[in-house]
C-alpha cells in the first residue's frame, strides 16, 4: 500500500467531482478526522490516518483490504468507481435522481434508466451529468449518467433512455450468480 502520485490522486479526483462536485475536497481535507487515500492491488482505499497505522502492521501480501474501496485503475490508467463508494457518493451528490418501485426492480438488474420510471430529480441536472439514483424511499441504490438535461426531461419520449446505469447495488448479486 503507498500514498497515490500526483497523476493517479487528479484521476481519483476528477472522477470524484464528477458525481459530487467541489465537495470532492471534504474527503481529503475533513478537519474532524483526517483521511487519506492509499493504492493497494491497484484499488484505491479512503481510510482514516488511524485504520492506516493498523494495516501497516500487515504484510501486504496478507493484506486484503482495509477502509472503504472506491475503486480501481484498469491496466489502461483509467479510474473506475465500484459501488463500494456509493455510501461517500449519496452523502455529498450534486445530482440525485428517484426512481419509481417498478423503475428501481429494473435498475438493480442492470437496465438503464427510462423516463418513464423517474420519480424525481434534481432541477438544475445538467447533460453527461454523474447522478446518485435513490429510490423513494430516499436508499441509495447505484449511481450512472444523465443522457439528457433536467429541463429535456418533459419533452423526451417515455421510453428514451434517461441515465445511463454505471453501477448499482444488485451487482454483488449478478456477479455471484455469474460465478
Amino acid at each position: 500500500m503507498r500514498p497515490l502520485t500526483d497523476e493517479e490522486t487528479k484521476l481519483v479526483l476528477e472522477k470524484l467531482v464528477k458525481y459530487i462536485g467541489k465537495k470532492a475536497t471534504y474527503m481529503v481535507s475533513n478537519e474532524e478526522t483526517n483521511y487519506v487515500f492509499r493504492l493497494h492491488r491497484q484499488r484505491v482505499y479512503y481510510c482514516s490516518e488511524d485504520l492506516l497505522k493498523f494495516a501497516q502492521t500487515f504484510e501486504k501480501k496478507k493484506l486484503i483490504s482495509f477502509g472503504t474501496c472506491l475503486g480501481k485503475f484498469t491496466k489502461t490508467g483509467k479510474f473506475r468507481l465500484n459501488i463500494t463508494a456509493l455510501d461517500y457518493l449519496a452523502k455529498y451528490a450534486q445530482y440525485k435522481i428517484w426512481i419509481k418501485p417498478n423503475g428501481e426492480q429494473m435498475y438493480l438488474y442492470g437496465h438503464h434508466i427510462v423516463k418513464s420510471h423517474i420519480d424525481r430529480i434534481t432541477e438544475d441536472t445538467p447533460a453527461n451529468a454523474g447522478v446518485v439514483i435513490f429510490n423513494i424511499k430516499d436508499v441509495p441504490i447505484g449511481f450512472g449518467t444523465t443522457a439528457k438535461a433536467a429541463v429535456d426531461l418533459k419533452d423526451c419520449n417515455p421510453n428514451m433512455i434517461f441515465v445511463y446505469n454505471q453501477s448499482d447495488v444488485g451487482e454483488y448479486l449478478r456477479i455471484e450468480d455469474a460465478n
